[in-house]
């Protein structure tokens, strides 16, 4: 294609002016032929002129009394096809148009002045006055046409959605495990429906959301009853008990017989006692070596003092921890286990230190941990000694009530919800407003129970957290990490990532932010909008640019690439409206793992549904009196447990040594 010079645009400019002379040349024979006798009377006429008029006139450019006005037209026209003007974005074709057509009917409608009866030197001068403005008229118009861009930019789409939109899975991917949400995206201009198919939930979800942005019902509440009716046993941590509670066991109640063995359906929730079971998480069964004490020992004191968990090591840390593990061991080996509960723990911690320390050290596994506390104690060393103890037992006394005692005495249940032969669903309750106390003894009955679930050969599981930081579960990387092979579904609800980090210190929760396989993030801002934008990729999207001068316009289209969910536009997810990503298994690719769609809900159908819900039924009828004695009973299983040890050990002189006495 030959390059534009200098030479060839002079050139057409000298081309187009000539035709607009030739225009204006046409148009002033035309005036002189039909205006003649003013043009004689002014005395504009003369010999030679009339003799170039006639032979004008013999080619038939005046047969017609427009056709010499239209050929004047026509050439004006032309000369405008390739003017050039100072292009200006102000302006639109409205303008352009309104002033041709304007002009072209004045230009036309002039003659009907010639019909005036006026002197003829004034109707020639009206004729030609109008005419003349018709004709400036429709070459201002072709003119302004010549200074519009005509290709602007689209400038509609102000906020970038259609650019920002991306294919997104539209097949159903189902198989015994997955979870499928229906949803609906934006392709550029037009809505599609989708799926979002997370089949392989034992990589871990994680599900985001600001409160109100949709995440127990329009993806939780989705994720309890599809596990249930695909025969998973389930695990249920109900934060605001018992919206998630009525969901799992109203879906257990329709599709237990799916199940090759029903479960059983049990509730842990202090405020309601007579509509919850009883279950003892130091159940000394499942206490195997003394390594289980202390991670139950850690759990319930950093449960307790959330502030702990970024300072773990340190020496005033780590010594209510073993002291704690000391006190757990000793009543596990004690009986075997008769009196290994959470209740007796806290009300033997509380007895003098000459009776604690003297039943301790007869128990020989507990001997390294007990003997820097009874050497603080009988060096006198009480300022570090309750320094070591005192943290120990100032938080556990908070647990000390007859309602808890009540629940984490007894042992209606196991934990262990996966074992084939006796598979449950379990849900807890907190209350938001009691959270520090129930969420330790929660993180207590969870920690036990991973422990328990993350084993092989059982039945496939699966643990549902709702407002999972309010709890504290150690170690929860390594369980995402490797429960998927003993088929452990996990699912993470969270408001933000710094809510995560906030509780469980920043290390720990980057590694259960990039562990989790399955992300779906309704409204969040800040950096959690960040890290999931950068997450998520960056997809090719069109860029256009406009560029002005004095002689031309250019707009110049590029592709680059740019990030598929802008942070901006996670932070303004409306309710229901998700982004993600999810993850795939080797026999089953999804090539389009990202999302950024509307989660559909049958509104209707789920009201109606949750209208028909049964209320969990109360399992046994109790009043105040019985609760008051079990917690007296405890009180005094600690008084015999002290009294009929004492004198054993000081009825035997081998053993004679073990009594400490001060002074």
């Amino acid at each position: 294609m030959a390059m534009q010079t200098g030479e060839n645009e002079q050139a057409m400019r000298k081309i187009l002016d000539m035709t607009r002379l030739i225009s204006i040349v046409i148009l002033v024979i035309h005036f002189y032929y039909f205006c003649y006798a003013a043009f004689h009377e002014w005395g504009l006429t003369s010999e030679f002129s009339d003799r170039i008029l006639g032979n004008i006139f013999r080619t038939g450019l005046f047969g017609n009394f427009h056709k010499s006005k239209l050929i004047a037209m026509g050439f004006l026209f032309i000369s405008l096809l390739g003017a050039k003007g100072r292009k200006d974005e102000k302006l639109n074709h409205k303008t352009a148009f309104a002033y041709i057509i304007t002009g072209l009917l004045i230009y036309f409608t002039s003659y009907l002045a010639l019909l005036l009866k006026i002197k003829t030197m004034e109707l020639a001068i009206l004729y030609i006055g109008i005419t003349s403005i018709g004709f400036l008229l429709s070459l201002s118009g072709g003119t302004l046409l010549s200074r519009i861009i005509r290709n602007r930019l689209n400038n509609k789409d102000i906020f970038n959605r259609e650019n920002e939109t991306f294919p997104q899975e539209e097949r159903l991917l189902e198989n015994e495990y997955s979870i499928n949400l229906p949803a609906r995206y934006q392709l550029k201009d037009k809505m599609r429906n989708s799926w979002i198919n997370i089949i392989n939930p034992f990589r871990g979800v994680m599900v985001l959301g600001t409160p109100g942005s949709g995440k127990s019902y329009f993806v939780i509440r989705h994720i309890i009853t599809q596990h249930i009716r695909k025969g998973f046993t389930m695990f249920v941590y109900d934060f605001k008990f018992d919206d998630l509670s009525r969901i799992a066991y109203n879906t257990w109640l329709k599709n237990k017989h799916k199940y090759p063995k029903p479960p059983a359906f049990y509730v842990i929730n202090f405020d309601d006692l007579t509509r919850s079971h009883r279950c003892n998480p130091l159940e000394p069964s499942a206490m195997t070596d003394i390594t289980d004490a202390v991670e139950s020992a850690r759990t319930i004191l950093m449960g307790l003092n959330r502030e702990w968990i970024k300072r773990q090591g340190d020496f005033f840390v780590e010594s209510p921890i073993n002291f704690l593990t000391a006190v757990i061991w000793y009543l596990r080996k004690y009986k075997d286990g008769e009196f290994c509960t959470l209740p007796h723990v806290i009300e033997l911690m509380q007895v003098d230190y000459d009776s604690l320390f003297t039943l301790l050290r007869t128990e020989k596994e507990i001997e390294v941990l007990i003997n820097p506390f009874v050497n603080a104690y009988l060096n006198d060393v009480m300022e570090q000694l309750e320094g070591q103890i005192a943290a120990a037992k100032v938080a556990m006394a908070r647990l000390s009530s007859p309602q808890l005692y009540y629940v984490l005495s007894g042992n209606d249940f196991t934990l262990d919800i996966n074992n084939p032969d006796d598979p449950k669903i379990v849900c807890m309750g907190n209350n938001p407003q009691k959270i520090q106390i129930y969420g330790a003894v929660l993180s207590l009955y969870v920690t036990r129970l991973v422990k328990l679930v993350n084993k092989k050969g059982k039945q496939k599981s699966s643990l549902i957290f709702d407002e999972f930081p309010t709890i504290y579960l150690n170690n929860m990387d390594s369980l995402i990490a490797t429960a998927r092979g003993n088929k452990v579904a996990t699912c993470l609800g969270i408001q933000d990532f710094s809510q995560l980090r906030k509780d469980y210190g920043r290390e720990q929760a980057d590694v259960i932010m990039n562990i989790t396989g399955n992300i779906v993030a309704g409204q969040v801002t800040g950096d959690t909008a960040k890290q999931l934008s950068e997450r998520f990729g960056k997809i090719m999207q069109d860029r256009e640019s406009l560029s002005i001068n004095s002689t031309d316009t250019s707009i110049s289209r590029s592709k680059q690439l740019e990030s598929a969910v802008p942070p901006s536009k996670i932070s303004a997810l409306s309710s229901g409206e998700f982004v993600g990503m999810v993850a795939d298994d080797p026999d089953c690719k999804i090539e389009l793992k990202t999302f950024h769609c509307e989660i559909l809900n049958d509104h209707s159908a789920l009201k109606k549904e949750q209208d028909s819900y049964k209320d969990i039924q109360v399992i046994r009828k109790l009043d105040n009196t019985m609760v008051q004695r079990n917690y007296l009973q405890i009180k005094q299983d600690v008084q015999d447990i002290i009294q009929s040890e004492m004198e054993r050990l000081l009825n035997d002189p081998g053993l004679a040594h073990l009594v400490v006495r001060k002074g």
